[in-house]
Order: structure tokens, then C-alpha cells, then sequence
């Protein structure tokens, strides 16, 4: 191994997880560093600088979890399962469970995808004709993902049948609750409104990507289009309506918030289509009717992100949070879904 440079990396041993991977990846040689990202709650992610090139290893982060939490396992077989179909997603390259890990957990290591990482959705230093591209390469890539084959691919078995609606919101209210740290009373009434107005089983099963929003893809910046989509630790199969009503929030958050939504964003001027032009397309694409229990899924959007973000400012308040300042500010946005959930199912908000 080459001389191997210490960068902040959160990693008690990097030379020894690098002579590791080493002697497993043939096309990983001379790993010099491994350098953690700053973005990125869940699972710590690392760039793995070689000889050979660039990859990415990403992990389970350290201390007790939920059960059911961050499962690079499933994220690397999904994106495995999905090599050569039409959702683009990184070359995966090695799964390392928690007994074998040299860190203690399990991660799995990919080819780095090069491009760039957009995180306000309003895109600011891009053109007009880019922005337009580049919503409508989004809309193309979910259109695609829930239009899968399960059985092709080997995923008919990625989840469990079943109201997926049901099942998520008894889920993702076990889970606030096993991570909540303060009372929040517009969370509990959105746990019983939820329960209560669950839309009939339609039928209607796709992979779902569960995390599908314009920070977790990685862009062809010269064709404007999806040149991977990443962070898959929520995919399960499911209802389709699910990740659209969860990509769609950021139609309704402010553009100042933490989340950089695009309320208050005039998006026809910037070549952003509206919230439902967006669920049009994405229904035309799959030849399918626009959705009746719209402000359900919505609802669900919101309150599923609270529920994610409660468990992240968790982490940090216990000590292992992946970037711990980013997530005592995710846990601040926590009342403000709930609050805007709230105005949605009481008509204030359409």
C-alpha cells in the first residue's frame, strides 16, 4: 500500500480497513485516502482516493440502532439488482457484513459516479432550458423506477404484501416513538389522522426508492439528466404514490427552511414545473390516472420525513450522529412538518 494520508475520516483504523479492501478489490490499488462526506445523515459515506481510481464506501454508522435502520444491505442489493436496467445507479463492487467488517458494522463499497450533486431544488446558477432538463430527467428516472419489472430484476421479494400505506404509518410511528425526545402535538394528531384515513388497498406495488428528492442524484452536468440515483437505505417495495408525494414536498417547503423547498420560488419563470404539472407528467409517463387521495400521500410525506429527522436529531443528542451540528437542525424542522401537515388535513393548505 502507498503512504497513506490521515485525513478527517471518522474512522478509528483507516490503514487498516484501506490494506482490507486492498486485498479484495483487485481494482482498488494504492489507496492514499479515505475522506468522510459531509452531507449525509443516515449512513456515513467515504471516498476512497487510489491508484485505481475513485470509490465510495458507505456504512452502517456506529452505537445501537433501530432494528429495522440502516440497512446497507439492502441498499447494495437493490442497486445491484438494478445494474443495466433503465434507473441509473453506481456499479456496486463489495458487501462486507457486520462479522467480517474491520470497522464492526457492515458496509458495501461502489464506483464513484462523477457529476454534481444539486441541493437547491430552484437551481440557481443554472439556465433556464437546465433547470427544465433536468426536472423532466427526475420525472423520466421515477417514471422508470416504478415501472420495473420486481420479478426480472429478483426483487418480488423486497418487501411485504399488504396496504403499504397501513403498514408504513404503523411502522414510521413505532419508529417516533422509540426516538422521540420531546412532546410534539402536531405529530400525534397527524399519527391519528393517518390511522384514520388510510385510502383502500388499490393495488397499485412498485420499487420504491423511498428517499427519491434532487439531493440524492447525481447529475450529468453537460446533458442535464440523472446520472445515478444513491441512497437507497429506504427502498422497499411499495406504493408508487409514496415517492412521488414525497419528492413533491419540496414544492411546498419555503426556500429559506432547511430543507431548500421551492415555496415562494416563482418556478414558471425559472422553468420549473408546478407541483401538479409534475404529478401529470410523472402519470403520463406511466399511463396511469392522476392520483384521488392526494393530500393522504402528502400527509404521509410529511409525516414519514418528521418521523426520519426525529430519529436524526436523536443521534446527535445520543452522541453518534454522522454530522451531529446538520442534525440538531433537522430536529428543529421536526414541529415545522408537522405544522404544515397539520394546515394540509385541516384545509388550510390544498
Amino acid at each position: 500500500m502507498t503512504e497513506f494520508r490521515r485525513p478527517p475520516s471518522h474512522l478509528a483504523e483507516p490503514e487498516q480497513l484501506a490494506t482490507y479492501l486492498e486485498s479484495r478489490i483487485p481494482d482498488c490499488q494504492g489507496i492514499s485516502a479515505i475522506e468522510k462526506f459531509a452531507a449525509g445523515q443516515s449512513n456515513p459515506t467515504y471516498l476512497i482516493r487510489s491508484h485505481s481510481g475513485l470509490f465510495v464506501l458507505r456504512a452502517k454508522p456506529p452505537g445501537p440502532l433501530l432494528k429495522s435502520a440502516h440497512l446497507v444491505e439492502r441498499e447494495f442489493r437493490v442497486m445491484k439488482a438494478l445494474q443495466g436496467a433503465a434507473v441509473p445507479v453506481p456499479k456496486m463492487v463489495l458487501l462486507v457484513d457486520d462479522v467480517e467488517s474491520p470497522l464492526g458494522r457492515a458496509f458495501f463499497v461502489m464506483e464513484y459516479v462523477e457529476g454534481e450533486v444539486y441541493h437547491d431544488p430552484a437551481l440557481p446558477d443554472l439556465s433556464r432550458r437546465a433547470r427544465s432538463a433536468i426536472y423532466q430527467s427526475m420525472c423520466q428516472v421515477l417514471a422508470d423506477l416504478h415501472s420495473v419489472e420486481l420479478e426480472e430484476i429478483g426483487l418480488k421479494d423486497f418487501g411485504k404484501p399488504g396496504n403499504y400505506f397501513d403498514r408504513q404509518t404503523a411502522r414510521w410511528t413505532k419508529q417516533y416513538r422509540a426516538s422521540k425526545f420531546r412532546d410534539i402535538d402536531a405529530m400525534d394528531r397527524l399519527i391519528d389522522w393517518l390511522g384514520a384515513n388510510v385510502p383502500p388497498d388499490d393495488g397499485m406495488t412498485s420499487l420504491v426508492h423511498g428517499d427519491f428528492r434532487l439531493d440524492n442524484m447525481i447529475f450529468d452536468v453537460e446533458n442535464c439528466a440523472v446520472a445515478a440515483l444513491i441512497d437507497w437505505e429506504l427502498s422497499t417495495l411499495g406504493h408508487p404514490m409514496a415517492d412521488l408525494a414525497y419528492q413533491c414536498m419540496q414544492w411546498r417547503l419555503s426556500n429559506l427552511s432547511g430543507f431548500r423547498g421551492l415555496g415562494g420560488v416563482d418556478r414558471s419563470s425559472l422553468g420549473i414545473p408546478t407541483e401538479m404539472e409534475y404529478v401529470a407528467k410523472y402519470c403520463a409517463l406511466r399511463k396511469i390516472d392522476e392520483p384521488r387521495s392526494w393530500k393522504f400521500f402528502l400527509a404521509f410525506a410529511f409525516f414519514r420525513l418528521g418521523a426520519i429527522l426525529e430519529g436524526v436529531a436523536r443521534r446527535a443528542i445520543d452522541g453518534n450522529a454522522s454530522n451531529p451540528g446538520t442534525a440538531r437542525i433537522y430536529g428543529e424542522m421536526v414541529p415545522v412538518l408537522a405544522n404544515q401537515a397539520a394546515e394540509l388535513i385541516s384545509g388550510d393548505s390544498t
